[in-house]
């Protein structure tokens, strides 16, 4: 199969990107990209890849799903003892991207990851449904395992108890990645792809408003 790898390739024609069609906001840009992916019949438009690093500064990448935006930043939710969490405690550095592949899209996401307040998290936790908010109880994530049946008794247990007594663990809750850069790429003919990149400046004392520079980049 892998001789043919080489052989695996597309066009990519179905749209263009000019900074014209450019919000001066990359926030409210992704916005209007999400709800093109979302109305093209993407499957799961939110899933994004979350890139950490860990203490030895070796990468590390997931997909996991935002569950918030806004102008503070991209929301997704898990195990703060997860691998993941555990990188992000070390450095609060990371990197989102999405691909839209009918859409032939990609979004880069660059930024310093902070945890959402308690009282968020618990906001999203009450809103899942039951057996995922077991899940998030019940599984010591990225830990090992003996086998997956320790697991499922655990969740078997949890389950027949009272529901008012499945509350949000304090291991479990919300990151919010505030961007410093966002990159928008658009996939164009003979590989000549449109890019273009948001860079946050620095913002002078008492601005309460981000400021961006754009610009666009060789494919």
């Amino acid at each position: 199969m892998t001789d043919h790898l080489g052989e695996l390739r597309r066009s990519y024609d179905v749209g263009t990107l000019e900074e014209a069609d450019l919000d001066d906001d990359p926030i409210r840009q992704f916005e209007r990209w999400f709800e093109d992916a979302r109305q093209s019949g993407e499957d799961e438009p939110n899933a994004m890849t979350l890139a950490t690093v860990d203490a030895d500064g070796a990468p590390d990448a997931r997909v996991v799903l935002l569950k918030g935006l806004d102008q503070d930043g991209f929301v997704w939710f898990s195990n703060y003892t997860s691998a993941k969490g555990l990188q992000l405690q070390h450095t609060r550095k990371a990197a989102l991207v999405f691909r839209w592949h009918r859409l032939e899209r990609q979004v880069r996401v660059r930024g310093l990851v902070s945890r959402t307040s308690p009282s968020e998290s618990d906001e999203y936790f009450a809103s899942r449904p039951l057996g995922s908010r077991i899940g998030a109880i019940v599984s010591p994530q990225s830990q090992v395992l003996a086998d997956r049946v320790e697991l499922e008794r655990a969740a078997a247990r949890l389950a027949i108890g009272p529901e008012p007594a499945i509350v949000r663990p304090p291991h479990w809750g919300g990151s919010r990645l505030a961007p410093v850069s966002l990159e928008l790429w658009q996939g164009r003919a003979n590989r000549l792809h449109d890019r273009f990149r948001y860079v946050r400046l620095a913002q002078a004392p008492g601005d309460t408003v981000a400021t961006w520079r754009r610009e666009r980049l060789a494919p």
